[in-house]
This record gives structure tokens, C-alpha cells and sequence, in this order.
């Protein structure tokens, strides 16, 4: 099948697994992860109803992001290392991959000399893989204070979470359960610095058990544009 046809049977399935616990599938954001595609690619999704383009390396929306001239909102869901904040502080709708105070100490330097307030979720790590970034469970409330006492141009607007794979995706279930217990938690927080609205969970091979445990974005990428050719790299 072609990206549109793809895009249609995925925004069916997220139909489906939303209304199984009680969700209209419209209110799940489909973040069409466009890592190694080319812009034409891109152009092509979005005249097919995709909204949010998710890339995981900033080298990539540096390349990409004057040559698609329609309405996007950009993510970047790939690690973010300090000294690659800048190029694109002004790019994105959000980063989903906050995992220290350092870098979002650097984002909120970046933002401030910049005059604007950047959305970012924080990334956990629920499952503890080392080949993995991202927060401890337990640490997370330690970090969400910490940046809301520093940095007033950022706004925390939920969490992210990658689970293992599994060729199974109801192995990588209890993560997922555990990450919207923290989400739920945190939710509770009453500060301006902190409006949780994002709960960014499962991918290509699991988005289905991700959206029945509470997430509310999900990064598709393999299922919409095929399987990647990273020699384009």
C-alpha cells in the first residue's frame, strides 16, 4: 500500500483501540515519524491529513524544514544532545526527549535569549535499558521540580516513553501501565510551568496497547512510510 492508504488503515486501527476503552480516536494525535525520508515523502503525508512530523535527529529538520512550505508542527523525539539545542529551539512544536536538568537547563537558556516558551515532554525509561535515554520512574518527580523552578520558558506538557520491543506488544503492556500511573500523578501538580496534556507512547508494532493504557500521541513511522533505507543517510 501507498503512505496514503497507510495513513488511512493506521487512523482506523487508532479508531478502533480508543474506542475499545472509551476514547474517540480523533483525540489521539498521529505523529508521522519521517526518519531517512525524503521531503517529497513528508509533502505527501501531510496532503493526507498528517499534521505532526516527528524526526529524531536535529541534522534532519535543519535538512528538511525550509523545504516544506505547508503547515507542520515539527518534534523532536530522538536524544537531544546540549550543543544542538540552538538550531532547533525555534523549529519545534515540542521536544519529547528531555531526560536531564543540564539539557533543559540549555533549553531554557536558548528559549530565554529567544523570547519564546518551548512545550517538552520528559522521557522515561521505564524499562531501565541501558541502550536507552531517559528518566528512571523514580526520578522523574526529582527533575519535573527541578526544572520548574529554573526555567520559566519551558512548559513540561507531559512524558514520552519508548518501550522495549517485543515481538509480542502485550510484553511491553506493564511499561506502559506504569508510565500512565506516573503521567496520572504528575498530572496533579498545579504549576504555570506545568500543563500536562501529552502522554507520547508506542510506536509502529505496539501503538495499540500504548493508546489503551492512556496515550494520547503516538510516533508512527515503518507502518506509514515502509521500511526505512538508512543508507539515504
Amino acid at each position: 500500500m501507498g503512505i496514503q492508504k497507510n495513513i488511512e488503515e493506521i487512523v482506523k486501527q487508532i479508531d478502533t483501540y480508543a474506542r475499545k476503552v472509551g476514547k474517540n480516536g480523533r483525540d489521539i494525535q498521529l505523529i508521522a515519524v519521517t526518519k531517512t525520508r525524503s521531503p517529497e515523502e513528508i509533502l505527501e503525508a501531510l496532503s493526507r491529513g498528517i499534521t505532526d512530523i516527528g524526526e529524531n535527529k536535529v541534522q534532519e529538520i535543519q535538512a528538511k524544514y525550509d523545504k516544506i512550505d505547508v503547515p507542520v508542527r515539527w518534534h523532536l523525539i530522538g536524544h537531544l544532545q546540549t550543543n544542538k539545542v540552538k538550531y532547533i529551539i525555534d523549529k519545534v512544536h515540542m521536544i519529547h526527549s528531555v531526560d536531564s536538568i543540564r539539557l533543559a537547563r540549555e533549553i531554557e537558556k536558548r528559549a530565554s535569549a529567544s523570547g519564546i516558551v518551548v512545550n517538552i515532554l520528559i522521557q522515561v525509561n521505564a524499562a531501565g535499558e541501558e541502550s536507552k535515554f531517559g528518566v528512571a520512574p523514580e526520578q522523574v518527580r526529582s527533575l519535573v521540580d527541578q526544572i520548574l523552578v529554573e526555567c520559566e520558558h519551558i512548559r513540561i506538557k507531559g512524558l514520552m516513553h519508548i518501550a522495549p520491543f517485543a515481538e509480542e506488544p502485550e510484553a511491553v503492556r506493564p511499561y506502559f501501565k506504569e508510565v500512565k500511573k506516573l503521567y496520572d500523578q504528575l498530572a496533579e501538580i498545579r504549576h504555570p510551568g506545568l500543563d500536562f496534556s501529552t502522554l507520547s507512547m508506542g510506536m509502529s508494532n505496539d501503538f495499540g496497547v500504548a493508546i489503551e493504557e492512556g496515550a494520547n500521541a503516538v510516533r508512527v513511522g515503518t507502518s506509514i512510510f515502509g521500511a526505512r533505507d538508512y543508507s539515504k543517510q
